[in-house]
């Protein structure tokens, strides 16, 4: 397998940079892609089912887009949710370059595109939509998921598209497994051989009982 990855921090493939017309939040617009970023040529088709299988944001708070690749999904969140702040994450400086660019240009202030080291500890988020890496292998996947899925705040979903080739059935058994206690996975959708997991991060008991004389 080759060294050069779109999860690379720093691509050496060239960057031939172009620009493409999709449809998100249903605006049609125009964006910045470059070679050595996940899917430049086009929408890929597990952002697609994830977008259009995922029910709205909530309208505020910190949003968290795992793998933001050039940016579909943070600039969706961003347009249906101007009142929230998107953390877009990514280790590939150039997808993270792409990313803000389009946002600029797109006049959308509320996306931070940031390496994952940058956000700070303290924030947790609303919701976290991903189509998250999952050729990056499963340990490294395992990882990812261990690291941002606690940081979900309580009464809040995780949504993540995995093809069903790439094993996304054996990832819905791990995240259930891996979170079983003040979490639930199911699997939200099914379209075009990808499923999409919702990991709901349940609430505590927000009172004690309360004992009457």
């Amino acid at each position: 397998m080759a060294s050069d990855h779109y999860f690379s921090s720093e691509p050496s493939s060239a960057e031939r940079p172009r620009r493409i017309t999709v449809t998100l939040a249903g605006r049609s617009v125009e964006l910045n892609t470059a070679g050595g970023t996940f899917s430049p040529d086009h929408l890929d088709t597990g952002t697609a089912v994830l977008l259009s299988h995922t029910p709205p944001p909530p309208p505020g708070g910190d949003f968290l887009d795992l793998g933001c690749g050039w940016g579909p999904i943070a600039l969706t969140l961003a347009m249906l949710s101007p009142h929230a702040r998107i953390w877009a994450v990514d280790v590939n400086q150039r997808s993270l370059d792409l990313t803000r660019r389009n946002a600029a240009e797109l006049g959308l202030e509320n996306v931070i595109a940031v390496t994952p080291d940058e956000v700070p500890d303290d924030v947790t988020f609303r919701t976290i939509w991903s189509n998250p890496p999952i050729r990056v292998g499963k340990n490294e996947l395992h990882g990812l998921l261990q690291r941002w899925i606690p940081r979900l705040d309580e009464r809040s979903d995780g949504w993540f598209v995995v093809a069903r080739n790439l094993g996304s059935d054996s990832l819905q058994r791990w995240l259930a497994a891996e979170f079983p206690t003040g979490y639930s996975v199911h699997r939200a959708a099914t379209s075009k051989g990808f499923r999409v997991l919702r990991v709901r991060r349940h609430g505590s008991t927000p009172t004690d009982t309360i004992v009457l004389p």
